[in-house]
């Protein structure tokens, strides 16, 4: 059904992603999935607020669910097998005086909603960085509940 889904939305999953470093891009425990920080794919890098504004920064966060569904889809073999988008964090890459680092998320948010519907409202917390991985606009990591 979630497959079906992203075909009518006209949505192309890229390939997932490497780890950047020593570590998993996912974990599966007790049917909770734990996805590692994701970025967009871009060659883009530097601050919202200072070098993007809180639309670019927005399309930022929905690429970067796009990378995570990526990784999903990768682990799990379809993403028909997510139950729910649980919750999900976001580190924005952000000036010292940027305020909207939640409209920035919304980009992430907006894109679970279309894709899982009602199992794609999720908590979320949202966090301002001084600086992340190479520089980038945000990492964003999520956690979904899926069949085993």
């Amino acid at each position: 059904m979630i497959e079906a889904r992203l075909n009518e939305l006209g949505i192309i999953l890229p390939e997932p992603s490497a780890p950047a470093a020593k570590y998993a891009n996912a974990v599966i425990v007790n049917g909770i999935m734990y996805v590692s920080g994701k970025g967009p794919d871009t060659s883009e890098r530097g601050k919202v607020g200072a070098d993007f504004t809180t639309e670019q920064g927005y399309e930022f966060a929905r690429n970067a669910g796009l990378e995570v569904l990526a990784v999903v889809r990768d682990v799990l073999g379809s993403l028909d097998r997510v139950k729910r988008v649980v919750k999900m964090q976001g580190f924005i890459n952000a000036s010292a005086s940027y305020q909207e680092h939640h409209k920035v998320l919304n980009g992430f948010s907006d894109l679970m909603m279309e894709v899982f519907g009602d199992q794609g409202i999720h908590a979320r917390s949202v966090f301002g960085a001084v600086s992340v991985r190479d520089n980038l606009p945000l990492i964003i990591d999520s956690i979904f509940q899926v069949e085993e």
